[in-house]
Protein backbone atom coordinates (compact mmCIF):
# COMPACT_ATOMS: atom_id res chain seq x y z
CA UNK A 1 0.00 0.00 0.00
CA UNK A 2 1.16 3.52 -1.08
CA UNK A 3 2.39 5.53 2.26
CA UNK A 4 3.64 8.73 2.80
CA UNK A 5 6.32 10.38 4.55
CA UNK A 6 4.04 10.48 8.12
CA UNK A 7 2.73 6.91 7.35
CA UNK A 8 6.42 5.60 7.31
CA UNK A 9 7.73 7.15 10.55
CA UNK A 10 3.98 6.58 12.20
CA UNK A 11 4.52 2.55 10.95
CA UNK A 12 7.91 2.36 11.97
CA UNK A 13 7.56 3.17 15.70
CA UNK A 14 4.25 1.45 17.30
CA UNK A 15 4.83 -0.45 19.47
CA UNK A 16 1.07 -1.05 20.41
CA UNK A 17 -1.70 -0.57 18.06
CA UNK A 18 -5.19 -0.25 19.67
CA UNK A 19 -7.15 -0.33 16.73
CA UNK A 20 -9.14 2.62 16.80
CA UNK A 21 -6.45 5.50 15.63
CA UNK A 22 -4.33 5.65 18.67
CA UNK A 23 -1.41 3.60 18.99
CA UNK A 24 1.45 3.55 21.88
CA UNK A 25 4.87 4.79 19.88
CA UNK A 26 8.13 4.46 20.82
CA UNK A 27 10.23 8.07 21.44
CA UNK A 28 13.69 7.61 20.33
CA UNK A 29 14.78 11.35 21.39
CA UNK A 30 13.87 14.09 23.77
CA UNK A 31 14.37 17.68 24.32
CA UNK A 32 14.25 19.21 27.75
CA UNK A 33 14.83 22.84 28.61
CA UNK A 34 13.95 24.54 32.08
CA UNK A 35 10.10 25.70 31.43
CA UNK A 36 8.56 22.29 30.93
CA UNK A 37 10.18 19.98 32.97
CA UNK A 38 10.10 20.14 36.97
CA UNK A 39 6.98 18.62 37.62
CA UNK A 40 8.36 15.81 34.75
CA UNK A 41 11.35 15.56 37.24
CA UNK A 42 9.44 15.76 40.41
CA UNK A 43 6.82 13.09 38.91
CA UNK A 44 9.83 10.68 38.52
CA UNK A 45 10.87 11.01 41.96
CA UNK A 46 7.72 10.85 43.82
CA UNK A 47 6.87 7.37 41.24
CA UNK A 48 10.48 6.07 42.64
CA UNK A 49 11.33 6.02 38.59
CA UNK A 50 14.73 6.35 37.05
CA UNK A 51 15.39 7.72 33.44
CA UNK A 52 14.83 4.65 31.06
CA UNK A 53 17.63 5.85 28.50
CA UNK A 54 19.00 8.64 29.75
CA UNK A 55 21.49 8.79 26.36
CA UNK A 56 18.66 9.54 24.45
CA UNK A 57 17.36 12.90 26.50
CA UNK A 58 19.04 16.26 26.30
CA UNK A 59 18.84 19.29 27.98
CA UNK A 60 19.45 22.69 27.61
CA UNK A 61 17.85 26.19 29.19
CA UNK A 62 16.32 28.87 26.72
CA UNK A 63 13.51 30.18 27.80
CA UNK A 64 14.29 32.07 30.95
CA UNK A 65 18.16 32.43 29.95
CA UNK A 66 18.96 36.13 30.13
CA UNK A 67 20.62 37.95 26.72
CA UNK A 68 22.82 40.46 28.51
CA UNK A 69 26.09 39.65 30.15
CA UNK A 70 26.17 36.23 31.03
CA UNK A 71 29.00 36.34 33.61
CA UNK A 72 26.44 38.65 36.07
CA UNK A 73 23.79 36.94 37.91
CA UNK A 74 20.20 36.77 36.76
CA UNK A 75 18.02 39.36 37.60
CA UNK A 76 14.94 37.44 37.57
CA UNK A 77 14.53 34.99 40.92
CA UNK A 78 12.46 32.96 39.20
CA UNK A 79 14.32 32.47 36.13
CA UNK A 80 17.20 31.84 38.17
CA UNK A 81 15.86 29.03 39.72
CA UNK A 82 14.50 27.61 36.92
CA UNK A 83 17.64 26.88 34.85
CA UNK A 84 19.28 25.83 37.99
CA UNK A 85 16.88 23.18 39.05
CA UNK A 86 17.16 21.84 35.83
CA UNK A 87 20.93 21.28 36.14
CA UNK A 88 20.73 19.92 39.40
CA UNK A 89 17.32 17.15 38.01
CA UNK A 90 19.87 16.66 34.95
CA UNK A 91 22.84 16.20 37.23
CA UNK A 92 20.71 13.35 39.05
CA UNK A 93 18.83 11.46 36.55
CA UNK A 94 22.13 11.34 34.19
CA UNK A 95 20.94 13.39 31.37
CA UNK A 96 23.40 15.51 29.45
CA UNK A 97 22.76 18.95 29.91
CA UNK A 98 24.25 21.83 27.60
CA UNK A 99 25.52 24.50 30.41
CA UNK A 100 24.67 27.89 30.29
CA UNK A 101 28.47 29.04 30.05
CA UNK A 102 28.91 26.74 27.51
CA UNK A 103 30.27 26.70 23.78
CA UNK A 104 26.86 24.35 22.61
CA UNK A 105 24.33 26.25 24.54
CA UNK A 106 21.10 28.37 22.51
CA UNK A 107 17.22 27.40 21.80
CA UNK A 108 16.22 24.16 22.10
CA UNK A 109 14.89 24.02 18.12
CA UNK A 110 18.56 25.17 17.31
CA UNK A 111 20.83 23.25 19.36
CA UNK A 112 19.35 19.91 18.29
CA UNK A 113 19.84 19.88 15.16
CA UNK A 114 23.33 21.59 15.34
CA UNK A 115 24.27 18.71 17.95
CA UNK A 116 23.39 15.80 14.98
CA UNK A 117 20.39 14.98 17.67
CA UNK A 118 17.65 15.64 15.26
CA UNK A 119 17.91 13.01 12.74
CA UNK A 120 16.07 11.73 10.05
CA UNK A 121 13.06 8.90 10.39
CA UNK A 122 13.13 9.23 14.43
CA UNK A 123 10.37 10.15 16.37
CA UNK A 124 11.38 13.27 18.96
CA UNK A 125 9.50 15.36 21.20
CA UNK A 126 10.26 18.08 23.55
CA UNK A 127 7.68 20.33 26.24
CA UNK A 128 7.41 22.94 23.13
CA UNK A 129 5.21 23.33 20.75
CA UNK A 130 7.26 24.32 18.08
CA UNK A 131 8.96 21.32 18.28
CA UNK A 132 7.55 20.53 14.98
CA UNK A 133 10.77 22.10 13.67
CA UNK A 134 12.86 19.23 13.67
CA UNK A 135 10.17 17.53 11.14
CA UNK A 136 12.32 19.85 8.78
CA UNK A 137 15.03 16.50 8.79
CA UNK A 138 12.23 13.86 7.88
CA UNK A 139 11.54 13.22 11.62
CA UNK A 140 8.27 12.79 13.02
CA UNK A 141 8.60 15.77 15.61
CA UNK A 142 5.59 16.88 17.84
CA UNK A 143 5.67 19.04 21.26
CA UNK A 144 4.23 17.45 24.53
CA UNK A 145 2.80 18.23 27.91
CA UNK A 146 4.97 18.18 30.95
CA UNK A 147 3.37 14.84 32.12
CA UNK A 148 4.12 13.39 28.88
CA UNK A 149 7.41 14.48 28.96
CA UNK A 150 7.73 12.62 32.76
CA UNK A 151 6.53 9.25 30.37
CA UNK A 152 9.10 8.92 28.06
CA UNK A 153 11.71 9.82 30.53
CA UNK A 154 10.51 6.95 32.20
CA UNK A 155 9.27 4.64 29.77
CA UNK A 156 10.33 6.36 26.57
CA UNK A 157 6.95 5.72 24.47
CA UNK A 158 3.98 7.54 24.41
CA UNK A 159 0.41 6.78 23.10
CA UNK A 160 -0.43 9.44 20.65
CA UNK A 161 -3.73 9.65 18.20
CA UNK A 162 -2.76 8.88 14.33
CA UNK A 163 -2.58 12.13 12.12
CA UNK A 164 -4.68 12.66 8.96
CA UNK A 165 -2.13 14.01 6.29
CA UNK A 166 -2.11 17.02 4.36
CA UNK A 167 0.69 17.67 1.62
CA UNK A 168 1.08 21.65 0.69
CA UNK A 169 3.05 21.98 -2.69
CA UNK A 170 4.84 25.19 -3.12
CA UNK A 171 5.18 25.03 -6.88
CA UNK A 172 7.69 27.63 -8.94
CA UNK A 173 10.49 29.86 -7.64
CA UNK A 174 10.33 32.55 -5.06
CA UNK A 175 10.64 36.24 -5.88
CA UNK A 176 14.16 37.87 -4.85
CA UNK A 177 13.07 38.97 -0.75
CA UNK A 178 10.86 36.51 -0.04
CA UNK A 179 12.03 34.06 2.12
CA UNK A 180 10.89 30.53 3.89
CA UNK A 181 8.88 33.07 6.80
CA UNK A 182 6.76 34.28 3.91
CA UNK A 183 6.32 30.96 2.60
CA UNK A 184 4.86 29.96 6.17
CA UNK A 185 2.84 33.43 7.00
CA UNK A 186 0.94 32.92 3.31
CA UNK A 187 0.56 29.08 4.06
CA UNK A 188 -1.06 29.79 7.64
CA UNK A 189 -3.25 33.12 6.09
CA UNK A 190 -4.58 30.37 3.48
CA UNK A 191 -5.88 28.00 5.82
CA UNK A 192 -6.22 29.62 8.69
CA UNK A 193 -4.89 28.98 12.74
CA UNK A 194 -6.99 25.58 12.73
CA UNK A 195 -6.49 24.45 8.74
CA UNK A 196 -3.80 21.95 9.77
CA UNK A 197 -5.49 20.81 13.00
CA UNK A 198 -5.72 17.14 13.37
CA UNK A 199 -2.86 17.01 10.25
CA UNK A 200 0.46 16.03 9.59
CA UNK A 201 1.57 18.81 7.38
CA UNK A 202 4.11 17.93 4.46
CA UNK A 203 5.50 20.39 2.65
CA UNK A 204 7.14 19.92 -0.98
CA UNK A 205 7.68 21.40 -4.53
CA UNK A 206 10.33 22.63 -6.11
CA UNK A 207 10.26 25.80 -3.67
CA UNK A 208 10.56 23.72 -0.68
CA UNK A 209 13.37 21.81 -1.99
CA UNK A 210 15.41 25.13 -3.04
CA UNK A 211 15.52 25.84 0.68
CA UNK A 212 18.20 25.61 3.01
CA UNK A 213 18.04 23.14 5.91
CA UNK A 214 17.59 26.85 7.89
CA UNK A 215 14.23 28.09 5.34
CA UNK A 216 12.96 24.31 6.06
CA UNK A 217 13.15 24.46 9.55
CA UNK A 218 11.71 27.90 9.91
CA UNK A 219 8.79 26.60 7.44
CA UNK A 220 8.24 23.52 9.57
CA UNK A 221 8.67 25.83 12.66
CA UNK A 222 5.10 27.35 11.76
CA UNK A 223 3.40 24.71 10.87
CA UNK A 224 2.00 24.59 14.64
CA UNK A 225 0.33 27.93 14.14
CA UNK A 226 -1.84 26.77 11.21
CA UNK A 227 -3.05 24.62 13.99
CA UNK A 228 -0.70 21.11 12.93
CA UNK A 229 1.47 19.61 15.55
CA UNK A 230 4.26 17.94 12.98
CA UNK A 231 5.28 20.21 9.78
CA UNK A 232 7.65 17.59 7.58
CA UNK A 233 10.11 17.91 4.52
CA UNK A 234 11.36 14.73 3.17
CA UNK A 235 15.09 14.30 3.67
CA UNK A 236 17.38 14.69 0.66
CA UNK A 237 21.02 15.45 0.34
CA UNK A 238 20.50 18.75 1.55
CA UNK A 239 19.73 17.25 4.88
CA UNK A 240 22.52 14.43 5.08
CA UNK A 241 24.90 16.90 3.63
CA UNK A 242 23.90 19.21 6.90
CA UNK A 243 24.27 16.36 9.31
CA UNK A 244 27.03 14.43 8.41
CA UNK A 245 30.05 14.97 10.98
CA UNK A 246 27.90 16.67 13.71
CA UNK A 247 28.63 15.47 17.27
CA UNK A 248 25.68 13.22 17.81
CA UNK A 249 24.78 11.87 13.95
CA UNK A 250 26.28 8.46 13.29
CA UNK A 251 29.53 8.11 12.07
CA UNK A 252 31.56 5.85 9.56
CA UNK A 253 29.38 2.66 8.64
CA UNK A 254 26.81 3.40 10.72
CA UNK A 255 26.43 6.76 8.57
CA UNK A 256 26.31 5.19 5.45
CA UNK A 257 23.91 2.54 6.69
CA UNK A 258 21.84 5.78 7.94
CA UNK A 259 21.72 7.60 5.00
CA UNK A 260 20.70 4.46 3.34
CA UNK A 261 17.64 4.21 5.14
CA UNK A 262 16.84 6.94 5.63
CA UNK A 263 17.15 7.84 1.13
CA UNK A 264 13.68 5.53 1.72
CA UNK A 265 11.64 7.97 3.95
CA UNK A 266 10.21 10.05 0.89
CA UNK A 267 6.48 9.68 0.31
CA UNK A 268 5.69 7.07 -2.31
CA UNK A 269 4.63 8.56 -5.15
CA UNK A 270 0.79 7.60 -5.61
CA UNK A 271 0.34 8.32 -1.87
CA UNK A 272 -2.82 9.95 -1.05
CA UNK A 273 -2.93 13.26 1.05
CA UNK A 274 -6.21 14.75 2.26
CA UNK A 275 -6.08 17.15 1.46
CA UNK A 276 -3.50 18.55 -1.09
CA UNK A 277 -3.16 22.64 -1.24
CA UNK A 278 -0.81 24.00 -4.13
CA UNK A 279 0.92 27.32 -3.28
CA UNK A 280 2.31 28.97 -6.45
CA UNK A 281 5.51 30.46 -4.98
CA UNK A 282 6.60 32.69 -7.62
CA UNK A 283 3.11 34.75 -6.55
CA UNK A 284 4.05 35.41 -2.73
CA UNK A 285 5.19 38.63 -1.98
CA UNK A 286 6.68 39.65 1.25
CA UNK A 287 4.46 38.83 4.19
CA UNK A 288 3.09 41.45 7.38
CA UNK A 289 0.59 40.42 10.19
CA UNK A 290 -1.34 43.11 11.37
CA UNK A 291 -3.75 41.06 13.99
CA UNK A 292 -2.72 38.97 17.04
CA UNK A 293 -2.88 35.57 15.20
CA UNK A 294 -0.01 34.37 12.70
CA UNK A 295 -2.95 33.54 10.16
CA UNK A 296 -4.19 37.51 9.87
CA UNK A 297 -1.09 38.60 7.70
CA UNK A 298 -1.54 40.12 4.11
CA UNK A 299 1.37 41.19 1.62
CA UNK A 300 3.21 43.98 2.14
CA UNK A 301 1.77 45.42 -0.83
CA UNK A 302 -2.03 44.96 0.53
CA UNK A 303 -4.64 47.19 2.08
CA UNK A 304 -5.42 46.16 5.64
CA UNK A 305 -8.86 44.01 5.12
CA UNK A 306 -12.16 44.88 7.13
CA UNK A 307 -14.07 41.86 8.05
CA UNK A 308 -15.69 42.37 11.11
CA UNK A 309 -14.98 38.91 12.68
CA UNK A 310 -11.17 41.10 12.94
CA UNK A 311 -12.36 43.77 14.36
CA UNK A 312 -11.17 43.09 17.98
CA UNK A 313 -7.55 42.04 17.27
CA UNK A 314 -7.37 45.20 14.92
CA UNK A 315 -8.37 47.42 17.70
CA UNK A 316 -5.88 46.06 19.67
CA UNK A 317 -3.20 46.67 17.13
CA UNK A 318 -4.99 50.59 16.77
CA UNK A 319 -5.52 49.65 13.07
CA UNK A 320 -8.01 50.72 10.43
CA UNK A 321 -9.42 48.94 7.60
CA UNK A 322 -8.08 49.87 4.30
CA UNK A 323 -5.17 51.39 5.22
CA UNK A 324 -1.87 49.98 3.71
CA UNK A 325 0.46 48.04 6.09
CA UNK A 326 3.77 49.74 4.20
CA UNK A 327 4.20 52.76 6.05
CA UNK A 328 3.30 51.93 9.33
CA UNK A 329 5.97 53.21 12.04
CA UNK A 330 7.51 50.81 14.21
CA UNK A 331 9.87 51.56 17.22
CA UNK A 332 11.12 48.21 18.21
CA UNK A 333 12.20 45.67 15.94
CA UNK A 334 13.51 41.71 17.05
CA UNK A 335 15.64 39.30 14.70
CA UNK A 336 15.44 36.10 16.70
CA UNK A 337 13.70 32.77 17.91
CA UNK A 338 13.67 29.62 17.23
CA UNK A 339 12.09 30.42 13.73
CA UNK A 340 14.58 32.91 12.62
CA UNK A 341 17.41 33.18 14.92
CA UNK A 342 20.35 31.02 12.63
CA UNK A 343 22.87 31.97 10.78
CA UNK A 344 21.16 32.47 7.38
CA UNK A 345 18.76 34.77 8.96
CA UNK A 346 21.41 36.78 10.43
CA UNK A 347 23.02 37.25 6.83
CA UNK A 348 19.66 38.15 5.25
CA UNK A 349 19.24 40.64 7.55
CA UNK A 350 22.58 42.16 7.41
CA UNK A 351 22.45 41.88 3.77
CA UNK A 352 19.73 44.71 3.90
CA UNK A 353 21.27 47.23 5.92
CA UNK A 354 24.47 48.13 4.20
CA UNK A 355 25.71 51.24 5.89
CA UNK A 356 22.67 52.75 7.28
CA UNK A 357 21.84 53.06 10.91
CA UNK A 358 18.31 52.53 13.25
CA UNK A 359 15.93 55.20 12.32
CA UNK A 360 15.30 57.37 15.73
CA UNK A 361 13.28 55.98 17.85
CA UNK A 362 13.41 52.67 17.31
CA UNK A 363 15.26 50.18 19.51
CA UNK A 364 16.48 46.85 17.62
CA UNK A 365 18.07 43.56 18.79
CA UNK A 366 19.60 40.61 17.36
CA UNK A 367 19.63 37.58 19.16
CA UNK A 368 21.57 34.68 17.69
CA UNK A 369 19.84 31.20 18.10
CA UNK A 370 22.86 29.82 20.17
CA UNK A 371 26.32 30.24 21.16
CA UNK A 372 27.63 28.36 17.54
CA UNK A 373 25.28 30.45 15.32
CA UNK A 374 27.00 33.79 17.59
CA UNK A 375 30.53 32.77 17.04
CA UNK A 376 30.31 31.82 13.24
CA UNK A 377 28.41 35.37 12.85
CA UNK A 378 31.02 37.13 14.69
CA UNK A 379 33.81 35.01 12.68
CA UNK A 380 31.92 36.64 9.43
CA UNK A 381 31.35 39.88 11.26
CA UNK A 382 28.06 40.35 11.10
CA UNK A 383 27.89 41.33 14.97
CA UNK A 384 30.01 44.31 13.59
CA UNK A 385 27.86 45.44 11.29
CA UNK A 386 24.54 44.99 13.40
CA UNK A 387 26.01 46.98 16.19
CA UNK A 388 27.54 49.85 13.37
CA UNK A 389 24.14 50.07 12.66
CA UNK A 390 22.56 50.55 16.29
CA UNK A 391 21.57 47.14 16.82
CA UNK A 392 21.82 45.63 19.82
CA UNK A 393 24.29 42.22 19.96
CA UNK A 394 22.87 39.92 22.35
CA UNK A 395 23.57 36.07 23.69
CA UNK A 396 21.93 33.53 22.68
CA UNK A 397 17.97 32.93 24.18
CA UNK A 398 14.25 32.81 23.60
CA UNK A 399 14.71 36.32 24.80
CA UNK A 400 11.59 38.76 23.44
CA UNK A 401 9.80 36.03 21.36
CA UNK A 402 8.66 34.99 24.99
CA UNK A 403 9.02 38.41 26.62
CA UNK A 404 11.60 36.75 29.40
CA UNK A 405 13.68 38.73 31.35
CA UNK A 406 14.05 42.43 30.62
CA UNK A 407 13.61 41.16 26.70
CA UNK A 408 9.84 42.98 27.04
CA UNK A 409 8.02 45.83 25.10
CA UNK A 410 6.29 48.47 27.41
CA UNK A 411 2.23 48.80 26.40
CA UNK A 412 1.53 50.34 22.67
CA UNK A 413 4.78 49.54 22.15
CA UNK A 414 4.85 48.53 17.78
CA UNK A 415 7.75 45.68 17.22
CA UNK A 416 8.34 44.38 13.73
CA UNK A 417 9.72 40.49 15.10
CA UNK A 418 10.93 37.61 13.36
CA UNK A 419 9.14 35.26 16.02
CA UNK A 420 6.43 33.25 15.59
CA UNK A 421 3.42 34.12 17.68
CA UNK A 422 2.04 37.77 17.58
CA UNK A 423 -0.87 36.85 20.39
CA UNK A 424 -1.67 40.30 22.67
CA UNK A 425 0.86 40.46 25.38
CA UNK A 426 3.13 37.68 23.89
CA UNK A 427 6.03 40.39 23.88
CA UNK A 428 5.19 42.43 26.44
CA UNK A 429 1.08 43.34 28.10
CA UNK A 430 -0.28 45.63 25.37
CA UNK A 431 2.57 45.33 23.21
CA UNK A 432 1.69 45.10 19.05
CA UNK A 433 3.75 42.45 17.17
CA UNK A 434 4.02 42.60 13.49
CA UNK A 435 5.01 39.00 12.03
CA UNK A 436 7.80 39.41 9.24
CA UNK A 437 10.91 37.62 7.80
CA UNK A 438 14.82 39.02 8.85
CA UNK A 439 14.93 40.73 5.90
CA UNK A 440 11.76 42.64 6.45
CA UNK A 441 12.81 43.42 9.98
CA UNK A 442 16.03 44.71 9.28
CA UNK A 443 14.34 47.27 6.48
CA UNK A 444 11.87 48.15 8.87
CA UNK A 445 14.36 49.08 11.84
CA UNK A 446 16.34 51.48 9.41
CA UNK A 447 13.30 52.94 8.19
CA UNK A 448 11.37 53.47 11.10
CA UNK A 449 8.44 52.01 9.49
CA UNK A 450 7.17 48.58 7.87
CA UNK A 451 8.67 48.85 4.39
CA UNK A 452 8.92 46.15 1.56
CA UNK A 453 12.51 44.80 1.15
CA UNK A 454 12.44 44.29 -2.50
CA UNK A 455 12.51 47.94 -2.83
CA UNK A 456 15.36 48.07 0.18
CA UNK A 457 17.16 45.66 -1.88
CA UNK A 458 16.72 47.29 -5.26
Amino acid sequence: MSRSLYDKLWDAHVVVDSGDGKALLYIDRHLLHEVSTPQSFEALREDGLEVHRPGTQLAVADHSVPTHDRNLAIDDPQAAAQIALLERNCAEFGIAYLPLQGNDQGIVHVIGPEQGFTLPGITLVCGDSHTSTHGAFGALAFGIGASECGTVMATQTLWQTRARTMRVTFTGALQPGVSAKDMALAFIAAVGSSGGTGHAVEFAGEAVEALSMEGRMTLCNMAIEAGSRTGLVAPDEKTFAYLEGRPRAPSGEAWEAAVAHWRTLASDADAVFDPEIVIAAGEIAPQVTFGTSPDQAVSIDSALPGDGALKRPMQYMGLAAGAAIAGLPIDHAFIGSCTNGRLEDLRAAASVIGGAHVADGVRALVVPGSMQVKRQAEAEGLDRVFKAAGFEWREPGCSLCVAMNSDRLPAGARCASTSNRNFEGRQGAGARTHLMSPAMVAAAAIAGRIVDVREALA
